[in-house]
């Protein structure tokens, strides 16, 4: 039964290419290409749905993490409160929106250093130990992909 679908199939292609003055082998070929076309469409949709949080979703987590955080932040030598320091960050981030492709940008690019000293940023806890942003928030991004990921 497959032998005669089969022949069936290629007598169709064998009597198209000879009305338009084409090769059966172009046919199949195109034919070939767009069924691995659509395949590849199809894997890179599944890929997306099934990849997890967009990178839209961690900086969101991220932000919401210092908003949140019962610390003191550290920007030129100047006290800020954590809502203070998310919106900063957010400011930051809407001005390197082009240049960030992975949460790690994000940190690197938004919340490290300051543009105008070059000094890092830091975070101080309600221990009183200080350490620098990028690092405190490097932390909170390896705790959230472990625990996204469990």
């Amino acid at each position: 039964m497959f032998e005669s679908l089969r022949a069936r199939f290629f007598a169709k292609i064998d009597m198209s290419c000879a009305q338009k003055h084409r090769p059966a082998r172009t046919v199949i070929v195109v034919f070939s290409m767009r069924s691995c076309l659509a395949v590849v469409l199809i894997l890179a949709v599944a890929a997306q749905t099934f990849a997890g949080e967009s990178l839209e979703q961690t900086i969101a987590y991220l932000t919401d993490y210092v908003a949140k955080s019962k610390t003191t932040f550290i920007r030129n030598g100047a006290e800020h409160t954590p809502a203070e320091a998310a919106a900063h960050i957010q400011a930051k981030y809407r001005h390197f929106k082009g240049e960030i492709k992975t949460p790690e940008d994000f940190i690197r690019l938004s919340a490290s250093k300051s543009l105008l000293t070059g000094q890092p940023y830091l975070v101080r806890t309600a221990d009183g130990k200080e350490t620098r942003l990028d690092v405190w928030l490097t932390n909170a991004l390896k705790e959230h992909r472990a625990n996204r990921d469990e």
